[in-house]
This record gives C-alpha cells, sequence and structure tokens, in this order.
C-alpha cells in the first residue's frame, strides 16, 4: 500500500512535466539506421584493433630479441671496459675450450657418448655460471674476487675436459684390450 502512494506522490509531482508527445514522422527508422550503422562501425574497430595488437606483438617480439642480442654484446664490451686482460684472456680460454671441445666429439663412439654428453652439459652450466660472473662485474661487485672465479671458472672447464680426454683414450684402451683378447 505503501509503494502505491509514493508512485501515486511521484506522478502527481511530475505531472505537466511528462513528454506526452508523439515521436515525429520516420523516427523508427532513423533510429534503426543509426544503430545498424554504429553496428558496423563497431565491428571494423575491432578488425582495426586486431590487426593492430598483431602488429604491436610483432614488434615487440622483434624490439625485445634485438635488445636481448645487443645486451649479450654490450656485455662483452662492458667487461672489457673493466678490465681488457680479462677480456683477452677469454677469447684465449673461450678458443681453446672450443677446440677441445671439437675434440672430444671426434671421438664419439657408442662407448664415449655418455660421457661427453655429460661432459657438453657441465660445460654449459659452467658456461652459464661464467656469464653470471661478468654480470656481477659489471654490476660493480668485488672485481677482485669475481676475476679470480672467472679464472676458476675457465680453469675447471678446461680440467673438465681434459678428464674427459682422459676417460675417452682409458676407454679406448679397454676396448682395445677386450679385442686383443677376443679370439674366435
Amino acid at each position: 500500500m505503501m509503494e502505491k502512494n509514493n508512485l501515486e506522490d511521484l506522478f502527481n509531482n511530475l505531472q505537466g512535466q511528462l513528454d506526452t508527445h508523439e515521436p515525429h514522422i520516420g523516427h523508427r527508422e532513423r533510429f534503426l539506421d543509426k544503430l545498424n550503422t554504429k553496428d558496423t562501425v563497431v565491428k571494423k574497430g575491432i578488425n582495426w584493433w586486431k590487426h593492430l595488437s598483431i602488429a604491436a606483438s610483432v614488434v615487440l617480439v622483434v624490439t625485445l630479441s634485438l635488445t636481448q642480442f645487443k645486451n649479450d654484446s654490450t656485455r662483452q664490451e662492458q667487461v672489457a671496459e673493466i678490465s681488457p686482460e680479462v677480456s683477452n684472456t677469454q677469447v684465449y680460454f673461450a678458443s681453446l675450450i672450443q677446440e677441445q671441445v671439437k675434440s672430444i666429439q671426434k671421438e664419439s663412439t657408442p662407448e664415449t657418448k655418455k660421457v661427453i654428453d655429460d661432459a657438453l652439459l657441465q660445460l654449459k652450466k659452467l658456461e652459464a655460471n661464467a656469464a653470471k660472473l661478468e654480470q656481477d662485474l659489471i654490476n660493480g661487485g668485488n672485481t677482485k674476487l669475481i676475476l679470480s672465479a672467472m679464472i676458476r671458472n675457465f680453469q675447471t672447464r678446461i680440467d673438465l675436459l681434459q678428464d674427459v680426454q682422459n676417460q675417452i683414450e682409458a676407454i679406448k684402451k679397454l676396448k682395445d684390450y677386450k679385442d686383443e683378447n677376443y679370439t674366435i
């Protein structure tokens, strides 16, 4: 009952202020035309945004890739600026390590494959550690400690590869020994 009174009060208060006129002729058609045009514009806008978002994604990926590539070369340059001797030493050790890796990969046989694969995995871990050390050096860590750790890292990689070469030689000798004792 109270709601009915409130509604009646509302209409009584608004009496004479409500628009009771009929709309102009053709109002419905004009309204529907505008509504249909708006749908087309919205649909075109969605397609435009879809293409724009794809293009933006491609640009972002390319930019990030180029930035990462640039940062890798910059890191080497920054290390060279901090300590030119370390940079020269890195080049020397890196070439020495690369030669040893090629050498042990040439020796790959079914008997030595596991030893070589394990060594290459350990080598990757040591290389990742070396990259962290380089970044620490660039970020301004204790230069003497970091340089010492970098040298130990290179030495560890060289020792690892030398150990793998010794294991490969031992495997070859064992195989030759077994072949010599094998009789038909």
